[in-house]
């Protein structure tokens, strides 16, 4: 850090406000807010602890530092959302109000308003509703509005030329207010009934209706009674098939988001009266500062963009501007806002069923392949590999105190998992715990079998140190193996401040590569360390299910495992015929052969004998089971994909 910039720092104001990030070239890279702005700046350059992903990418980028002193929070947030609208920096969150957004427009200053289907607002005055989520669900609102609100749905140049009403007022659908003169107060009643609706406020509307139908029966107006009724009771059927979220029926927002590394999902979900009423979901990508950064900016940016602004709002994790957030939102309904972090009960829920939602998002809107070549090429340069990591494989070794043992192999294509390639091994050179053995014995079965098949991959990335890693790479010597690359990824140690290795220090991830002795350190956030920790994630827990798996198998077995020949499959088909394992011991062989065949039911009937008396050891059984293992073991596939026998 330059003497400028340090000399900026040393006189940091304590005052709220907003400070300017900018690169070298001068151009502003972020801007943030903050209660003191001494305090929240001062933290990034902090490196004690501080395993914060934007932490080393400042010493990369940082060329100046401006900051703007305003009297309060709501003041920091105005003016953090202007200068991020007009600057657009490359690290702030971006709420771009492009064509994916699809939202209803109602102007009550038109003649006769209407509704009409928008995807971009403007602050014109107008109340916008949504954004919806999807096409379908856009055109379920409007059907049923169009069917019985009765608004018009012609453009204000049809309005003013048609000289016949249209078929939809044939049909009982438009009052035809095109020719003519529909009482003015009458439709604006109908419009304020849209509104209820679309905001969800089903109590309002129906009593509302109720007593319209009530007044129009009193009059001896039957057929608008009867159309009101009609009306009604489609409205409630509407209202129903909404779940019922809270029992408080306030009108609310629900935020949460999902991060894979360096790209940022938000989803909202809307709840009004109390029932759900549709979500959105909001990808951004390039957003690598804090999400207790990103998130308040994020709803800031949403409701300056026109959105209805419910009673409530819900966020996953606190924030030092919930004040101030508060009361901006607040100020911009015109009535009290909450902004809340429910920690148990319904609301609680919300946020977690919001949280659902954004992660199966986050799953549909998967990396495109530019992108994802874009990871893979930052990932060969960074880590110096030879080729472009297409094929990558990840190994893991798993046991319970020190027996059990057995090891992983899972897979990605082109930065996607692909299940096809993993491969589960029992380890067989080893009857006790050597992490460095068994890594061995694996890597070397794995390649071995890879030069037979002329099947080898592009990167293996072991989880593990420098141990795991050297024993890969004697593996792959040993065979001469060439052209596969070859590293490990590990958690971090708790290195003191002063280590040489401060970088690595800060890092929960480190990657070891071969004939290095520091660790490659990848940013937090970024979308390399992403894939490999979630490769190395992946090794890690089909590994913990192998293992626990064949436990499971060594703890619960039967007669009927010890019989050669038979698998899962007959063993269920004996049972089901016998019902019980007591009935198959029982039986002759004839009888078995009904199920088994001829051979397999003299072998069954043979291994079954042998069980008659527990407590008698009988050396004969004992051998003809230690060949049955041997067979067993020969024949079974160690390394076949999951889900095979």
């Amino acid at each position: 850090m330059d003497a400028k910039l340090e000399a900026k720092l040393e006189a940091l104001p304590t005052e709220p406000g907003v400070y300017l990030m900018k690169d070298r070239r001068g151009e502003i890279i972020y801007v943030g807010k903050a209660i003191n702005l001494r305090n929240r700046v001062r933290s990034y350059f902090t490196r004690t602890g501080d395993a914060r992903a934007f932490v080393s990418l400042l010493d990369k980028f940082l060329g100046d530092l401006e900051t703007v002193i305003v009297h309060n929070e709501k003041e920091a947030l105005l003016l953090e959302n202007e200068l991020i609208k007009k600057h657009k920096p490359r690290f702030n969150v971006l709420l771009k109000d492009d064509k994916q957004y699809i939202s209803l427009r109602l102007d009550r200053k038109q003649f006769y308003p209407r509704l009409e289907v928008v995807r971009r607002y403007e602050k014109d005055g107008a109340r916008y509703f949504g954004p919806y989520s999807s096409a379908s669900a856009i055109r379920e609102t409007l059907r049923v509005i169009n069917r019985f609100f009765h608004l018009r749905t012609c453009t204000d140049h049809v309005l003013a030329n048609r000289k016949r009403p249209c078929l939809l007022h044939q049909i009982g659908r438009c009052p035809a207010p095109c020719v003519y003169p529909v009482p003015e107060d009458e439709y604006r009643k109908s419009v304020d009934e849209v509104v209820l609706f679309l905001e969800g406020k089903a109590g309002e509307l129906v009593d509302g209706l109720r007593a319209r139908m009530k007044q129009a029966s009193a009059e001896l107006k039957f057929e608008e009674a009867a159309r009101i009724r009609d009306q009604l009771r489609a409205i409630e059927r509407s209202l129903e098939r909404q779940k019922v979220a809270t029992t408080d029926f306030k009108d609310q927002d629900v935020f949460s988001f999902h991060r894979e590394g360096d790209r940022l999902l938000v989803y909202v979900l809307y709840v009004r009266q109390g029932r759900l009423n549709g979500g959105q979901a909001f990808p951004l990508g390039s957003q690598e500062f804090p999400d207790e950064e990103l998130l308040p900016s994020f709803v800031n940016l949403y409701y300056d963009q026109g959105n209805f602004v419910p009673e409530e709002v819900l966020m996953p994790l606190d924030v030092e501007e919930r004040e101030g957030l508060e009361a901006l939102l607040t100020e911009r309904k015109g009535d009290r806002v909450r902004v809340m972090v429910p920690k148990r009960g319904e609301k609680r829920d919300l946020v977690e069923m919001a949280q659902k939602n954004a992660e199966q998002a986050a799953l549909e809107r998967r990396r495109t392949k530019d992108e994802t070549e874009n990871v893979l090429r930052r990932l060969q340069e960074r880590l110096g590999l030879r080729r472009l990591p297409r094929r990558m494989e990840c190994f893991d070794i798993s046991h319970f105190q020190g027996a059990s043992i057995v090891a992983s192999q899972v897979a990605a294509t082109d930065g996607e998992i692909d299940k096809s390639r993993y491969r589960r091994y029992r380890i067989k050179t080893l009857e006790k715990q050597d992490d460095f053995a068994s890594m061995h014995e694996v890597i070397t079965r794995r390649l071995k079998r890879g030069q037979e098949e002329e099947d080898l991959p592009d990167l293996l990335v072991i989880d593990g140190g420098k141990g795991q890693l050297a024993s890969a790479l004697a593996a792959a010597k040993d065979l001469g193996v060439e052209g596969v690359d070859i590293v490990s990824l590990a958690k971090s140690r708790d290195l003191e401040v002063h280590d040489r290795d401060e970088e690595s220090a800060q890092s929960p991830e480190r990657v070891f590569l071969p004939h290095r002795k520091d660790p490659i350190v990848l940013r937090q956030n970024s979308a390399e360390l992403y894939l490999l920790t979630r490769l190395r994630d992946e090794a890690h827990r089909f590994a913990i299910t192998f293992q626990q798996k064949s436990m499971r198998r060594g703890n619960f077995r039967s007669a009927l495992d010890d019989i050669p020949g038979v698998g899962a499959t007959r063993k269920k088909l004996l049972l089901r015929h016998f019902g019980s394992l007591k009935r198959v011991r029982e039986s002759t062989i004839e009888e078995l052969a009904e199920v088994l065949g001829p051979t397999v039911a003299e072998r069954a009937h043979a291994a079954l004998h042998g069980h008659q008396d527990e407590d008698e050891a009988d050396p004969i059984r004992e051998a003809s089971l230690a060949d049955a293992d041997d067979l067993i073991n020969e024949k079974s596939e160690e390394g076949s994909p999951p889900g095979s026998p």
